[in-house]
């Protein structure tokens, strides 16, 4: 007996710039409250932000950084280390959780693919924080009332089809 297939979930991008980073971080709130009210399904939010010189910075809300994988991965090999092997074991098994929570962060991602965060990285205006949200189970509906209240936004991106699009470069227009 085989197990049944696994149904893929649609998965949205969209990418919103905003003039400054406090504007992008209220959409962020206002997308958090939809999803609290089941509108969509908030999976990952990327901040790429451009400085007037040109400068990018990149802040991920979901992908491990190393650094905390390392703690993490540290923290509870080292524990089992421990237990398993007294102090020589926690040291051997800090060593080993450390460096396989390095290799994690640096494999796994969870969330908006490296791919899109650099391409964003380079579309992004100068003087602009874009965020872009990977969401399922979207209220397209319910996203183009939102940004109607974030007029002068600018769409830079959504894998969405064309009227959609439209829509939501309206909303952003009022």
């Amino acid at each position: 007996m085989t197990d049944p297939p696994v149904e893929q979930k649609e998965r949205t991008l969209v990418g919103v710039s905003f003039g400054d980073a406090f504007r992008a971080q209220e959409f962020l709130t206002a997308a958090t409250r939809l999803a609290a009210n089941q509108r969509l399904k908030l999976l990952d939010a990327v901040f790429v932000t451009k400085n007037e010189s040109g400068h990018t910075t990149v802040r991920e809300t979901v992908d491990p950084t190393p650094g905390r994988s390392a703690f993490s991965g540290a923290l509870w090999a080292g524990l089992f280390g421990l237990i398993l092997g007294g102090p020589v074991g926690w040291a051997i098994g800090a060593g080993v959780g450390a460096g396989t929570g390095v290799v994690a962060a640096k494999v796994i991602d969870h969330g908006v693919s490296d791919e899109w965060v650099a391409w964003f990285r380079e579309t992004v205006q100068p003087g602009t924080t874009t965020l872009v949200l990977l969401v399922e189970d979207l209220d397209r509906d319910a996203l183009v009332g939102e940004l109607k209240r974030f007029a002068g936004a600018n769409l830079v991106y959504a894998n969405l089809d064309a009227d959609w699009l439209d829509r939501m470069r309206e909303a952003l227009a009022r």
